[in-house]
């Protein structure tokens, strides 16, 4: 059975389609001589240049419109923007659509006008336009639609503000993506994470009014290579007793990009039935302040068995993500990738566009820089200095949660979360920022998918 296209797409060779005209310097007076004559009157007449992320909607009979022009980068240009299509989404009027001329990468531009459709409308009305895009040949539509259903998931529940979006929220949204695809769901909830081993996970969201809560589902063959993805969920972070500024708050909602983007990812492994036995961890807190809440200085059990120090509060995303790895590592699957809005450090090196990857493993480092290049969905690989582990060093418990000095913090957290995996053959880390902080071709301001798409086309080929 053919799997349905998203709205936005018309199958290929649907006619009454207005065509898109993708020019570049080099190949505009050529595309130049195909359109009518009236339309190449209208284009001199408005001085239309092919410089890149230029347009011109093209005049048609009695007031319509017949095309549009559309002005991309030379082809091979260093640092060529492959989602700069995605600006179309914020140009073209109402209508059907259609690549008269090919972009450098009919596929990525395809997924980028969708992408750029989107809108969050759950608090206010946001009339969206009503863009209709006729399926590029050779482009795999049913692949377009499981990345877009995916990225917007992730959006969705990113944006979504935290009064709305606590633990209980987030295991609702993993549930239904767990039922909808016949997954074995569960989750441990309040005072039974303390009875199932869970103490940080624990220890962390007890202070809320909302109850903590590790969340997880298994998907396909127990026979078929495992793969975990783990998220980190805090719901909403002020840091604990160590409490951030009101600055420092404002986009705390976001916290809880890592297990949105976990979740996407585990939607469209399932949705692509690849080969693999899925099994998601999310751990899900609201890191808040009461009379509850775990101190600076405490010393804390893991599941593991190691005692961590508080050294600070703040520091709670790598403690939760500790327990949830655990768990996911008992198994000893073939890879663990975890994603986590983890540390301002890593925003410090990378800014909000470039997660930081952290591997080992050589092999798994260039083949995620391969995928992330061809699915412009960039990712920058960090080193796991081992000389760094000292500065987690403790006098009372096994190790510290934070660093001796404010130095390489997305490092020093990437070797913190590194403790906590043994058994698993290969271990990714992926520090997040999950958000725009202004809106780009095909990626609107707001909550944001990263790297999920590049994970995807890396798991497709490895478990293909």
């Amino acid at each position: 059975m053919t799997e349905p296209l998203h709205p936005i797409f018309l199958p290929h060779g649907t006619e009454d389609a207005a065509p898109i005209w993708f020019v570049t310097s080099e190949s505009w007076l050529a595309i130049r001589e195909r359109l009518a004559p009236h339309e190449r009157a209208f284009a001199d007449s408005a001085g239309f240049k092919p410089d890149a992320g230029n347009h011109l909607l093209l005049p048609g009979a009695g007031g319509s419109l017949s095309g549009a022009l559309f002005a991309i980068e030379k082809p091979g240009k260093a640092g060529a923007n492959a989602f700069l299509p995605g600006k179309l989404a914020t140009i073209l009027p109402a209508g059907r659509w259609r690549f008269a001329a090919q972009p450098h990468d009919a596929r990525l531009a395809a997924l980028a006008i969708a992408l750029g459709l989107y809108r969050f409308t759950r608090y206010r009305k946001s009339e969206a336009r009503d863009i209709k895009l006729v399926l590029p040949e050779g482009v795999d539509g049913a692949e377009l639609t499981r990345a877009i259903e995916a990225v917007f998931l992730v959006r969705d529940l990113v944006n979504t503000p935290s009064n709305d979006c606590g633990p209980a929220e987030i295991e609702a949204a993993a549930r239904a993506v767990a039922d909808r695809f016949g997954a074995k769901f569960h989750s441990i909830v309040g005072g039974d994470l303390l009875k199932e081993n869970f103490p940080l996970v624990h220890a962390v969201g007890r202070a809320s009014s909302r109850e903590p809560r590790l969340i997880e589902f298994t998907w396909g063959e127990e026979s078929h290579p495992r793969v975990a993805l783990v998220g980190k969920g805090v719901c909403f972070d002020t840091g604990g007793l160590d409490i951030k500024t009101s600055a420092g708050m404002l986009l705390m909602k976001k916290d809880m990009g890592g297990a949105a983007n976990a979740l996407g990812l585990a939607q469209m492994i399932m949705a692509a039935k690849l080969r693999v036995r899925l099994h998601v961890v999310i751990a899900a807190v609201e890191n808040s302040i009461s009379g509850d809440s775990f101190r600076p200085g405490d010393v804390l059990k893991s599941r593991k068995g190691d005692t961590v120090e508080i050294g600070n509060t703040d520091a709670e995303g790598r403690l939760i993500l500790a327990d949830a790895l655990s768990l996911a590592d008992e198994s000893a699957p073939e890879l663990v990738v975890d994603f986590a809005t983890l540390t301002g450090a890593a925003r410090v090196a990378l800014g909000p566009d470039l997660p930081a990857a952290f591997t080992d493993d050589e092999a798994l480092a260039e083949t995620l820089a391969r995928f992330s290049a061809s699915e412009a969905d960039p990712s920058w690989r960090m080193p796991l200095w081992q000389p760094y582990r000292a500065m987690l060093d403790s006098k009372i418990a096994d190790f510290n949660n934070v660093g001796t000095a404010p130095l390489a913090g997305a490092i020093v957290a990437a070797l913190f979360l590194a403790r906590f995996v043994e058994r698993a053959k290969l271990w990714l880390h992926l520090d997040l920022f999950a958000w725009n902080p202004s809106a780009k071709p095909g990626r609107p301001e707001g909550g944001e998918a990263q790297t999920i798409r590049a994970l995807m086309a890396l798991l497709t080929d490895r478990y293909r």
